[in-house]
């Protein structure tokens, strides 16, 4: 029975879903001249800022597991799974935050303190994102530095950043997404205030980020790179808190700057690659055919409206916090 229904319901997704104005088709390894890896990529030669400055391997640490990495296998599951994970995972979570943790903490009769368990989670999402910041900024100042600016934002990416190191930690920080819900969790069994802020940016970015990776969004690595940093930032200084170490000196309204000059920076991107996919000329050919601006128009529509939104949530809750004194997040929960 319950088969039945799974089988349904994925016939249900793939019925919408399964087409490629939702994800880039599934390429066929066996015709690859060569092993998709760090060097080569569905037939085209790859380049690295790793390969060009090997002192990066030594100084963070890059395995050769890392440097061959090739990420189409999983890319490939990701195609076909239709977005039933992401789509699940965000029902899940709505339920969670606004129905079963409500009420799961209700019956209990007091919230959960956790201090020792977020402080874990924190530091372990601060070490994982540095791990990741590692391994995507130096590319990417690479490219900066190599390719035009077109260039950085419409070249395939199983070119650009898609195999190898950069290509892990890419993949890594799309599937990531899922379990930073676990945020919130904290907060719902802690009793703290879920602010719509707070949600709404779970819930998009982990369907934004799945949808940028199945469709093969060549902007994607200034996305990565920049979240990579700013919650390598955030979530040390959330440990910090956790564990009541926070120097008195610091200041959060750093943090909150680093988050709205993450949206400037995104808004101004998703902006050129809007450009650059009705008026770019380029083309670039790879072994597998020519193509132009690799970026999908309703992926960028979406990007644009999601990073627009994200900048005025995040300057109104900048204003409201440090300017006028309020913030939401400590705001006592309303009793039913």
């Amino acid at each position: 029975m319950a088969a039945a229904v799974f089988q349904q319901v994925e016939q249900l997704f793939a019925t919408y879903f399964d087409n490629e104005q939702w994800r880039e088709k599934i390429y066929d390894a066996a015709v690859y001249p060569h092993n998709n890896g760090g060097t080569h990529a569905r037939g085209d030669p790859t380049v690295h800022a790793v390969h060009v400055h090997p002192w990066l391997k030594n100084t963070f640490g890059y395995t050769d597991f890392e440097m061959d990495y090739d990420p189409e296998p999983y890319l490939n599951w990701m195609k076909r799974n239709n977005y039933m994970v992401p789509v699940f995972s965000v029902v899940a979570y709505i339920l969670f935050v606004f129905w079963l943790g409500p009420k799961f903490v209700e019956m209990r009769g007091k919230p959960f303190v956790l201090n020792g368990p977020l402080a874990l989670w924190n530091l372990f999402l601060s070490v994982f994102s540095f791990w990741g910041a590692s391994r995507t900024v130096p590319h990417l100042l690479y490219r900066i530095s190599t390719q035009s600016f077109e260039d950085t934002v419409c070249l395939s990416p199983h070119v650009a950043f898609g195999g190898g190191a950069v290509g892990l930690a890419t993949q890594m920080f799309i599937l990531s997404k899922i379990p930073e819900l676990i945020d919130t969790v904290f907060l719902v069994l802690k009793k703290k205030p879920v602010i719509f802020l707070h949600w709404y940016h779970h819930v998009t970015v982990l369907l934004y980020c799945w949808n940028s990776y199945v469709t093969e969004s060549a902007a994607g690595l200034y996305f990565v790179s920049m979240n990579y940093c700013v919650h390598a930032l955030m979530y040390f200084y959330f440990f910090l808190m956790a564990v009541k170490m926070v120097p008195k000196w610091f200041n959060p309204f750093i943090l909150t700057v680093f988050q709205i000059s993450q949206m400037v920076v995104g808004t101004t991107v998703v902006g050129a690659c809007i450009y650059y996919h009705y008026h770019g000329t380029k083309e670039y050919k790879f072994y597998l055919g020519t193509r132009k601006c690799n970026n999908l128009e309703s992926n960028l529509i979406a990007g644009g409206i999601m990073y627009a939104s994200y900048l005025y949530l995040f300057l109104e809750f900048a204003v409201k916090r440090f300017f006028l004194g309020v913030n939401d997040y400590e705001k006592k929960p309303k009793k039913e």
